[in-house]
């Protein structure tokens, strides 16, 4: 699905994506799920480019059974967010409401009937009406379906940190190694910052409930399974592991390259539960409700946005 969708989200998207670094796959050596003459036959079955790279000084080809060089692109979230916020603030039909909360929902002749309250003004209520209603919460999916009479979906949640660290050696170089408890590292974006995740060491804590439930939360009563709170900016939250991340990435390159850390961005990953075994992204996009209408968006990966298009009727 972000295969099909990729040419039209790099055209709507074209000024907050570095196209020009170079994205190498590797196979790992020891313990990987997948082989190179698997690899390169998934890659031509999707038609992706894919050329079998013998040597590159940049790497360690001691750690790789093979080395790919590819085509991807690294769009920016930042300026991307900037780009869509901008555009809601401009669009008139659009009425904007930050820091509230949804205190109780009803259903009232076809009609949905919201009491919000704004979390800087508890006194303030607010009553909507809505003919439908989109839950898109990602990890707060399921506690806004119960507010509304809905299933829940089946999910499961991480807290889960992303690395960034800079190497002028590496600055427009990406490179994943593939398939199992490895690591990946590329451009984030347009920033001149590399991101680093790990399978073993991106996800600190896992939650197997629908609602995202984790012990820090007893240490940090303000988020709470049902209205959880932003963890990058909490003292509770895990302790770094970028320096596990750094060592394990280094295993695939020349010992004379640099890295050097810069910061860490911690979040609430989630993901389907049926994922858990492949670490799947797919896009789920549910009717929940049909007189009012209620849909429940779960996106596992940004360029399927525009699977919405194939479901919600206006």
């Amino acid at each position: 699905m972000s295969n099909d969708n990729k040419e039209r989200f790099t055209a709507d998207h074209r000024a907050f994506i570095n196209f020009t670094f170079e994205q190498y796959y590797a196979i790992d050596r020891y313990g990987s799920f997948t082989d190179a003459n698997q690899f390169a036959r998934f890659s031509e079955f999707i038609g992706i480019p894919c050329k079998e790279v013998a040597y590159h000084p940049l790497f360690n080809h001691n750690r790789m059974e093979a080395l790919f060089l590819t085509e991807e692109y690294s769009f920016d979230p930042i300026l991307i967010a900037e780009y869509y916020r901008q555009k809601i603030v401009s669009e008139k039909r659009v009425t904007i409401k930050m820091e509230t909360q949804v205190l109780g929902v009803e259903e009232n002749q076809g009609q949905w009937v919201l009491q919000l309250r704004q979390l800087d003004r508890p006194d303030a209520l607010q009553t909507i009406t809505a003919s439908q209603a989109v839950n898109a919460t990602y990890s707060g999916s399921n506690a806004v379906n119960r507010q509304f009479g809905v299933p829940d979906i089946e999910l499961m949640h991480e807290i889960s940190e992303m690395v960034f660290v800079t190497s002028p050696a590496v600055s427009q170089v990406g490179l994943t190694i593939m398939d199992g408890p490895f690591a990946s590292l590329m451009p984030y974006g347009l920033s001149g910052l590399l991101s680093l995740s790990s399978v073993a060491y991106t996800h600190h804590k896992v939650s197997f409930d629908n609602l995202p439930t984790f012990d820090c939360q007893a240490k940090h009563p303000v988020c709470r399974p049902e209205f959880t709170s932003i963890c990058n900016y909490c003292a509770h939250k895990p302790k770094s592991n970028y320096r596990k991340m750094l060592d394990q990435i280094r295993q695939y390159f020349n010992p004379e390259i640099d890295f050097s850390y810069f910061s860490s961005y911690y979040t609430i990953k989630s993901k389907l539960k049926a994922s858990h075994i492949d670490d799947g992204r797919p896009t789920e996009i549910s009717l929940l409700r049909e007189n009012p209408r209620f849909y429940c968006i779960f996106a596992g990966k940004i360029n399927s946005i525009y699977e919405i298009e194939k479901v919600i009727t206006t």
